[in-house]
């Protein structure tokens, strides 16, 4: 057994202790003051890559605790993705895959309308459903930037949802009146990507 006297701190040492000491108060009374519970809004938007995948890892989390999800994507349609082979396996989770395909692919405006407006008959019935916690409505801010689906009907879908049930809009161009009804907001910027120096989408990755 060592009898040696421990070691002083430097002042540098104790200089950050006493920086985590404040930062630790501080982080634990705002967590001391965050009492409210209740279902949450999140928009995923912007330019940038990772708004699906960030919310299929808030579906993988939602599995984690028990919960019972609804996935509903309005573009991404003609296609297999790995998430839908994935989340599919699990009868907790209800997966619709309602688009035909992105815009410029289709070029049948009419046809985009139709595919929106069923998608969004199925996004609504999930959203009036008590048992379901979590709301994956994917790539439909693209579908309220092109007029696919009226902005106000959303709004007041999700408005009325019950109390504890959380929902994730992702896609680029989410309207001003969605960001401003959301809780939190995500805007993801690119800085860089593979496929602009010809890389094509890998799976796994964009797959």
């Amino acid at each position: 057994m060592s009898t040696e006297e421990p070691e002083e701190p430097t002042a540098e040492q104790a200089r950050h202790r006493e920086r985590m000491q404040r930062r630790k108060a501080a982080v634990d009374a705002r967590i001391a003051a965050a009492t409210e519970e209740r279902g949450v809004l999140l928009v995923l938007t912007g330019n940038g890559k990772g708004k699906s995948s960030s919310a299929f890892g808030m579906v993988a989390r939602a599995l984690g605790h028990g919960m019972r999800v609804g996935v509903v994507q309005f573009i991404k349609g003609t296609y297999s993705t790995g998430e839908e082979a994935f989340f599919r396996r699990f009868p907790e989770v209800v997966y619709h895959v309602m688009g035909e395909g992105f815009t410029w692919e289709t070029q049948d405006r009419e046809r985009d309308v139709r595919a929106a407006q069923a998608a969004w008959e199925v996004a609504a019935a999930l959203l009036r459903d008590a048992d379901v916690a979590l709301v994956v409505l994917d790539e439909l801010n693209i579908a309220l930037r092109y007029h696919y689906v009226p902005v106000e009907d959303v709004i007041t879908a999700v408005r009325a949802r019950p109390a504890h049930q959380h929902v994730v809009i992702t896609g680029r161009g989410a309207p001003p009146a969605l960001v401003d009804l959301a809780d939190t907001v995500t805007d993801m910027r690119p800085v860089k990507h593979a496929f602009e120096a010809g890389i094509r989408a890998q799976r796994g990755i964009e797959l």
